[in-house]
């Protein structure tokens, strides 16, 4: 296997470890203004209190990757969607900045501000990250030097949008089923009865996405065509899916907990599987202007010496997370130093 791939691995990893442990701070997010008071409220900003901003780690990864492993789509990227990626960081900004203000005072009027944002903000960075995986599947109108042709509202198109509210609904089941594990008595039971319906929505989502990209995207399903072992892994992310209700009827919500992220984990797969080894697919010229992991590759010594990083830097984000679930196990009581 080239350094090239190991890297395309390496950045699709993080985009896994990022979808599965931020998905379900957005998920809780986009869930908090149904929560009845404010009791509940702060139930669920303390229950991703101790971890959402370790979480977001891995998306610093992923965009240091690109930059790092491959600039010049790093660059494409960057420049072609813009305005699009600073909706996505104000999500980030504004989500982390109701976290943090929203218990500094008592007043009623302040937390429903700050709760608004909040939701707000976990939806909107939801949406935006589906879009922007929308695009990257559909392909972009890349010109003969590689550059971005269009302007922003060529982004918005049916199907990336599309993408993004599955993305939405993707995180709320995510989120729900995370909920379930830290929260106990009504709160627990409150959110337990949503889960089924955030399941709903996602499979109608998940369903006509699926059909859509089967028959709009036919690029997405040529590497399946080739190696049909790899059919396996929508099968396995349906079977992944379907397990969640199982498991929740069963009140085993942990083993709920880990369907869901394996899901999530085998879509991001079945992205990675139908873009190889495209970065960026261009709906001009496919064959002559799209940017690949080997045309847009750093040098083989720049890619030695990232691997090298990785592998030093990688395990200790692995182990401060570790430790911080660790510590912070268990369901969620409120004391004085909560939010």
């Amino acid at each position: 296997m080239d350094l090239e791939t190991i890297w395309y691995g390496v950045i699709g990893i993080s985009m896994i470890m990022y979808a599965v442990l931020d998905g379900f701070d957005l998920g809780v997010g986009s869930l908090h203004l149904l929560a009845k008071d404010d009791h509940q409220r702060r139930i669920f900003l303390n229950s991703i209190g101790p971890v959402w901003d370790g979480n977001e780690v891995w998306i610093v990864i992923i965009m240091g990757g690109l930059f790092a492993g491959f600039p010049n789509a790093y660059a494409t990227i960057f420049s072609g969607l813009y305005t699009l990626l600073m909706f996505l960081i104000a999500g980030l900004i504004f989500r982390a900045a109701a976290i943090e203000f929203r218990s500094k005072r008592p007043s009623k009027s302040w937390r429903a501000i700050w709760d608004f944002v909040f939701f707000a903000s976990s939806i909107l960075t939801a949406f935006v990250i589906g879009i922007v995986l929308g695009n990257l599947i559909m392909g972009l109108p890349l010109d003969s030097a590689q550059n971005y042709n269009g302007d922003f509202i060529d982004l918005l198109h049916p199907y990336p949008i599309l993408i993004g509210i599955t993305g939405v609904a993707l995180f709320a089941m995510h989120g729900a089923i995370y909920l379930t594990m830290k929260t106990e008595g009504e709160t627990h039971e409150v959110v337990r009865r949503w889960i089924n319906t955030t399941i709903l929505v996602f499979l109608l989502c998940y369903g006509v996405s699926t059909a859509v990209t089967i028959a709009y995207m036919p690029h997405m399903t040529v590497r399946m065509m080739e190696l049909p072992s790899l059919l396996l892994v929508p099968l396995l992310a349906l079977l992944a899916i379907l397990n969640i209700p199982y498991q929740v009827r069963k009140r085993n919500d942990g083993w709920a907990f880990i369907s869901s992220c394996i899901s999530i984990a085998l879509l991001i797969g079945l992205f990675g599987i139908g873009t190889y080894p495209y970065l960026l697919y261009s709906t001009f010229q496919p064959d002559d202007y799209s940017l690949t992991i080997y045309n847009s590759a750093s040098s083989h010594e720049t890619l030695v010496i990232l691997m090298i990083v990785v592998a030093i830097g990688v395990p200790l984000v692995l182990a401060y997370g570790f430790w911080v679930y660790r510590v912070f196990r268990g369901k969620v009581r409120l004391e004085h130093t909560s939010y």
